[in-house]
């Protein structure tokens, strides 16, 4: 066994026997994202390197601690790449333990799908210090729970992933980038009548630009496909609503900005009365406008909505949000404080399930403890 992770099982293995909580970390690019990390720290990068990869098969084999800068690269040079784009944050390098850890996606994530629909399998040492192994390298692998899919999102806190098998597909041979002055409203409407055919819509993202002198609400729509598909739907589209295609070029840095949150809408107002929390809501897609006094970004077709709003506003924002048939999370703190409670509260059901689940792959809570919820 790799030195590496015969050391990560030896740890966990001695804290659960001591009961010692461990904060698992990667390259700590997502440290900010839920609530307050707890623990000593176990390091996952040592346990690094892309273990296989077959470009014919769409099947990539990576252990957790692998940067995902260097797995992206590897992709590149075989015109593949992870669909679901998943996001960076600052300055510090991801690995691809704490992408799948985290579940989160970039700007194409309504139309080609999520993290989890990209997981085959998965290898990870639970609390007990057991080396486990779920799924393998095809979809239809699963027999019984779908344990490979239920580690994306759960923030390590049911295990310690080691390896990660995901599918990849081929870069798109044509994009394009399309942009309406539209208002919000009229913005979602028109994106559910393009839904509704068959255009190779990729990615959306509405905003008011409130950098230019007009602050113009703006509907960015990028297209990818085969060429003639995104030639046709790009006639198609700017003769149903007057518009403009953007270059290539300046398109494809500002899709990278808005998946790395790196807009200028992102940026906390340094005039504000009161601190303010980067707000995430998802929603469903046919979400109508919600009557809220921040302004905000809107990306998924209209499942997923940003916004600037102070911490005092939790409960106005969840049930505006839950009205809709959603939810919302702090996802960036205001100030340096930690919100308590950033995630949505659990229904009674769906905390029974948690704790069953924490009961039986960390029986000690030790792996990231409060890390989702203070309270589980």
């Amino acid at each position: 066994m790799d030195t590496a992770l015969q050391h990560l099982i030896d740890h966990i293995k001695t804290a659960a026997a001591q009961r010692t909580p461990l904060r698992i970390r990667g390259g700590g690019s997502k440290d900010f994202y839920g609530e307050t990390p707890q623990g000593e720290l176990l390091d996952t990068t040592p346990y690094q390197g892309i273990v296989s990869y077959e470009p014919s098969e769409l099947v990539v084999t990576v252990r957790a601690g692998t940067p995902l800068a260097e797995l992206e690269a590897t992709l590149a040079e075989k015109g593949q790449c992870l669909a679901f784009e998943p996001p960076r944050f600052g300055t510090l390098p991801g690995t691809c333990g704490g992408m799948v850890a985290a579940g989160l996606s970039g700007p194409a994530r309504a139309s080609v799908g999520g993290v989890r629909d990209y997981v085959l399998g998965v290898q990870l040492v639970n609390g007990r210090g057991e080396h486990l192994t779920f799924g393998g390298q095809v979809m239809k692998n699963v027999a019984g729970y779908d344990v490979s899919r239920l580690m994306v999102g759960a923030m390590g806190t049911l295990g310690l992933l080691t390896e990660i098998s995901l599918k990849v597909l081929p870069v798109a041979p044509a994009e394009a980038t399309l942009v309406f002055e539209l208002d919000q409203a009229s913005a979602l409407a028109q994106l559910h009548r393009w839904g509704a055919q068959p255009l190779p819509l990729n990615a959306s993202c509405w905003v008011r630009d409130d950098t230019a002198p007009s602050t113009p609400e703006l509907l960015f729509v990028r297209l990818r496909g085969a060429v003639a598909a995104v030639e046709s739907a790009c006639t198609k589209m700017l003769a149903d609503v007057p518009g403009r295609r953007m270059d290539n070029a300046q398109a494809g840095s500002d899709w990278t900005a808005c998946r790395d949150l790196n807009l200028p809408f992102f940026a906390a107002p340094a005039n504000a009365p009161e601190p303010l929390a980067l707000w995430r809501l998802s929603l469903p897609q046919t979400a109508l406008v919600l009557d809220l006094p921040w302004p905000q970004l809107v990306e998924w077709h209209g499942g997923q909505r940003w916004l600037r709003a102070p911490e005092s506003a939790m409960e106005q924002l969840r049930q505006a949000a839950a009205a809709a048939g959603g939810s919302a999370s702090v996802f960036i703190a205001a100030g340096s404080a930690r919100t308590k409670n950033c995630f949505a509260p659990l229904t009674p059901a769906l905390e029974q399930i948690h704790r069953r689940l924490k009961a039986e792959f960390d029986p000690a809570g030790i792996l990231n403890p409060g890390r989702m919820y203070p309270h589980l």
